[in-house]
């Protein structure tokens, strides 16, 4: 199974070290920072599974990051745990009331945490999401990150990967070079729309000729995947 993303957002660096070795042994990838601003920003450039968040932090606290976070569209559907000193039930309250999925309290050991977050992540990954997808012979299956066509593993790198994926989850719409931009690079990638012609070439070129035909260059707008002629 294809190793789930974590971002630990806390300022104390003992903390994250902690958390960090607890999650990577239970094969989750693991992402740090240590204030809400550039929490911010990995949120929306590699786009975490889930975020761990401390409440008490200088500047930006917790609670309004997660607050921010649910108010924007790029993250509000990143489930998030609430990191925190703080036991009183009407602390839990703002915490769940400002977007958190779950609470926990320090002090915690490493096995609780990881099974809290196994439990939010399944309660929070729709169904479906990582089930393969099948069009005219050309098979995505987002568990082991492997593409196929007629049976035949496909190479490409991780950018084609992602575009070939979203494409594949958003068939038959019509998008442009921004649009692609914010939903396979992220919102805070700051690169020319022109990059978005060079991956369509290569990931048509992974493809072959049996399958690049499916991306079709929709004049005066961007690119659609479709199966139609």
């Amino acid at each position: 199974m294809t190793a789930k993303t974590v971002l630990i957002v806390d300022d104390e660096a003992s903390i994250r070290e902690m958390i960090a070795v607890a999650l990577e042994m239970a094969d989750y990838r693991v992402l740090e920072a240590d204030n809400a601003q550039d929490a911010h920003t990995m949120m929306v450039d590699h786009q975490p599974d889930l975020l761990l968040l401390d409440w008490m932090m200088p500047g930006t606290s917790g609670i309004e990051l997660a607050r921010r976070l649910k108010r924007e569209e790029a993250t509000a559907e990143v489930p998030i745990i609430m990191l925190t000193a703080k036991g009183e039930e009407d602390n839990k309250i703002q915490g769940l009331e400002a977007g958190a999925d779950d609470y926990i309290t320090k002090p915690f050991s490493p096995r609780e945490l990881v099974a809290r977050l196994k439990a939010v992540l399944r309660r929070t990954t729709p169904r479906g999401v990582e089930d393969p997808i099948e069009i005219n012979g050309l098979l995505l299956d987002p568990v082991s990150h492997r593409v196929s066509a007629y049976g035949k593993a496909l190479e490409m790198g991780p950018t084609e990967y992602r575009l070939l994926q979203f494409f594949m989850t958003h068939q038959e719409r019509a998008y442009t070079r921004s649009q692609l931009l914010d939903q396979v690079w992220g919102g805070n990638v700051y690169v020319e729309e022109r990059t978005v012609d060079v991956h369509i070439r290569r990931l048509r070129k992974a493809l072959g000729e049996a399958h690049q035909s499916l991306i079709q260059t929709v004049r005066g707008t961007g690119y659609r995947f479709s199966a139609r002629v």
